[in-house]
């Protein structure tokens, strides 16, 4: 039997991953249709996570562009969240379909960071949105200084970028509490 949390990798090792990230992307672009019609919800947004497999098809632009267009989904309701694993080969190629996605509307966050391999002259020039502190920071920001000396510096990084900053992994009100002072 294949645990939930084994499946996303043997999808990736697969073209399984595409079906699945677009079958993703329609069905959170029909959500924000939906919700759209709400007026309650209209406000709120929605953030798929998008594989490296799925981004780099060549035509992943037009792919998310006709998504958007058959839903009727309101582009500035989706961000599309990307590891750090998609900037390790072809990085203009990157931020090239990046730009084109942000200038229709669809944000950007930058998933896990702090774990991977996000070289800050790029961080600079992708049009991100949010950056999304890895859990492994946030799980012992109490009681490791070094994760809370990271996580205050990766807070202190994104809002100098103007950028969003989300901690995953927190789960008590002390972590939280530790996060708002940080900023």
């Amino acid at each position: 039997m294949v645990a939930p949390n084994d499946f996303i990798p043997r999808a990736e090792e697969t073209c399984l991953i595409l079906t699945l990230g677009h079958w993703l992307l329609q069905t959170a672009c029909t959500q924000l249709t939906i919700w759209a019609a709400r007026p309650e919800m209209a406000h709120l947004p929605l953030a798929v996570n998008v594989s490296a497999q799925q981004f780099r098809q060549p035509d992943f632009v037009a792919q998310v562009l006709a998504v958007l267009h058959t839903t009727g989904a309101n582009p500035q309701r989706l961000k599309l969240e990307l590891t750090e694993s998609l900037l390790v080969s072809n990085v203009e190629e990157v931020i090239e379909k990046m730009v084109a996605l942000k200038d229709k509307g669809v944000g950007f966050s930058l998933d896990d960071f702090g774990t991977g391999f996000t070289s800050l002259f790029y961080l600079k020039r992708m049009p991100l949105d949010q950056l999304k502190i890895d859990k492994s920071f946030v799980r012992d920001v109490l009681s490791d200084p070094n994760d809370a000396a990271i996580a205050t510096t990766i807070i202190a990084l994104a809002q100098s970028l103007v950028l969003e900053v989300i901690e995953e992994g927190m789960e008590t009100s002390t972590q939280r509490d530790f996060m708002a002072r940080a900023g």
